[in-house]
């Protein structure tokens, strides 16, 4: 080695001289000893290695400091920043599928930050019920006797067929075997439960007739999924609810439900057609229902059970539901969604997917053409308004559209796939999609308070793009 580079060597300040700056000093106050001379630590080896690759300085100690701060904060950070979903998918399950209403986000606050009456009753000052609350109301919205919570849908399926048909068989229509997200297999899950799938019919046709031939004495139940995610159309047949419980009547079997999605609110009103309501499916014969807390309830990821009073029993005492059990904080979440569905009206107006749903063209071509206003002077920008179709997203409602506007943005440039990219790590970023060569940005999923953080954002990628072109 050199002389010139072992003498910058040793310029290389220890970390105690550091640490004991009046900057060094502030840095551990804010965050911690350890951490801030850990980080500097990591920042100096990378200063010798850069000097022994050539490097002919040494870096200020206010240099490194800074370095340092700049570098513990960063790894502080959550690294699940919110994002502005601008891509028209409502339920969008990679971007957290349903926000929550601010009075579901401030009860889960409440909870995580305070002491709560999670297990504890105030009027005997003795252990409670973690579930009674959710349940009573779950009860009253869904005519059900009884109600239980679990962490999502798939638990939900999971403890209701290991509960009510381990080791026995559980008649199903092939064309129901549904594929959820992350490549979990309704056939899967039941394999998981211990129960035995019997399938009946075939992909798109099956019968009353194929159902009760194979009921035997191996039953335990039969049981119907929604699918959600997909529809079968054409030459197709089915069997509804009222006509599938009359069958498992006859034969004294429970029919389970599990409906996916589970809307609490008609979607015909939006101009989609109806998902199956939870309340309606138990009036019509079902004993036990299953669906998702955070698609169309519009809450916390959470899977919820409701019906029959002795089966969630079964549900409730199994060993499975000590592992399935939701924390305070989604139950809290959770609770407060459920006292907003106790007046219609009130869960549209305080639910964001229905907010989000309600919003009419008009108000959604305002904005587009506001923000394209805000963006008029950006050089080599071209901007349009344009008609775009939403969707619900989430395995809800598949193959249906909701009528939505966009702003379509194309540089000259960067490419659109450049312009996307640049957005989405962007600071707030900003997810968009592509279309005929254009960004576009659907207005539908966008907040309204939102509006000027997108604006900034668009304008932060947007100048830098003219400041590189210069």
């Amino acid at each position: 080695m050199s002389q010139e580079p072992h003498n910058l060597l040793r310029r290389i300040p220890q970390v105690d001289a550091l640490l004991k700056t009046a900057q060094g000093q502030a840095l551990t106050s804010q965050y911690s000893q350890q951490l801030v001379a850990q980080t500097l630590r990591e920042i100096l080896e990378e200063v010798r290695k850069r000097i022994r690759s050539g490097q002919t300085c040494v870096p200020a100690q206010a240099e490194l400091l800074s370095a340092c701060e700049e570098r513990v904060s960063k790894s502080l950070q959550t690294q699940k920043p919110v994002v502005i979903n601008a891509t028209g998918i409502l339920l969008h399950t990679n971007l957290g599928r349903a926000p929550l209403a601010t009075q579901a986000a401030q009860a889960a606050l409440d909870a995580a930050t305070r002491y709560s009456t999670l297990e504890f009753d105030l009027d005997t000052g003795r252990r409670g019920d973690r579930q009674a609350h959710v349940e009573t109301l779950i009860s009253q919205l869904l005519g059900a006797q009884a109600a239980l919570v679990v962490n999502n849908n798939a638990a939900a399926v999971l403890l209701m067929l290991a509960a009510v048909a381990r080791g026995w068989e559980v008649v199903v229509s092939r064309g129901e075997l549904v594929e959820i997200g992350g490549s979990f297999r309704v056939p899967e899950v039941m394999a998981q439960s211990g129960c035995i799938l019997r399938e009946v019919g075939t992909t798109n046709k099956t019968k009353p007739g194929d159902y009760r031939a194979a009921i035997g004495e191996s039953t335990a139940a039969l049981m119907k999924v929604h699918t959600s995610n997909y529809k079968v159309v054409g030459f197709t047949q089915a069997v509804d609810i009222p006509e599938l419980a009359e069958i498992a009547r006859e034969a004294g079997l429970p029919l389970l439900a599990d409906l996916g999605s589970g809307a609490l609110l008609p979607l015909n009103v939006y101009g989609l057609q109806d998902e199956p309501s939870p309340r309606e499916i138990l009036a019509q014969g079902a004993q036990v229902v299953c669906f998702s807390g955070d698609k169309l309830l519009g809450g916390p990821q959470a899977g919820i059970l409701a019906g029959n009073t002795d089966l969630i029993a079964v549900m409730r005492r199994h060993p499975l539901m000590r592992a399935l059990r939701p924390d305070k904080m989604t139950l809290a979440a959770l609770e407060a969604t459920l006292q907003l569905y106790r007046d219609a009206d009130l869960a549209r107006r305080h639910i964001p997917l229905y907010r989000m749903l309600g919003t009419d063209q008009q108000t959604l071509r305002l904005r587009a053409l506001a923000l394209m206003e805000a963006l008029k002077d950006i050089s080599g920008l071209q901007c349009e308004v344009a008609e775009s179709q939403a969707q619900l997203g989430g395995g809800s409602a598949p193959g249906e559209a909701l009528a939505s506007v966009a702003l379509c943005l194309k540089s000259r440039l960067v490419s659109s796939n450049s312009l996307a990219d640049r957005l989405r790590h962007g600071s707030p970023a900003v997810i968009a999609h592509i279309r005929q060569d254009a960004v576009v940005l659907d207005l539908r999923t966008v907040f309204p308070d939102q509006l000027p953080e997108l604006t900034g954002a668009l304008k932060a990628v947007l100048s830098s793009l003219e400041v590189q072109d210069a």
